[in-house]
């Protein structure tokens, strides 16, 4: 039996992406993985306003208040939402073009 050693070329470092780059994209995809967030994203996204009250998220997810609110905190330091306090409630907003610019930031780096 031969060995195959077609792969003798190594990798360049072409793609430059310090550790705290990565970091930062890890956490945004970090903040994604969860079917959750994935679900508040998409329900705030698809509401008329592009906007949604904390009280209106709990039921179609089936979790409690404190639960959801968890889920919109990490997904607002992940910067996808925007919070808005009006009185006693807390609106939700999608931070247009926060997902793209997630994807992009890796794609981009292949370009340079």
């Amino acid at each position: 039996m031969t060995l195959q050693t077609d792969c003798q070329t190594p990798m360049t470092a072409s793609v430059s992406l310090d550790p705290e780059e990565a970091a930062e994209l890890a956490a945004g995809f970090k903040a994604l993985a969860d079917p959750h967030r994935i679900t508040l994203l998409t329900l705030i996204a698809a509401e008329e306003k592009r906007e949604a009250c904390v009280c209106d998220l709990t039921e179609p997810l089936g979790l409690g208040q404190p639960t959801v609110s968890h889920h919109l905190k990490v997904l607002v330091d992940a910067g996808f939402l925007t919070r808005e306090k009006r009185g006693t409630w807390s609106y939700y907003s999608v931070v247009q073009g926060a997902l793209p610019r997630l994807f992009n930031a890796m794609t981009e780096r292949t370009a340079r």
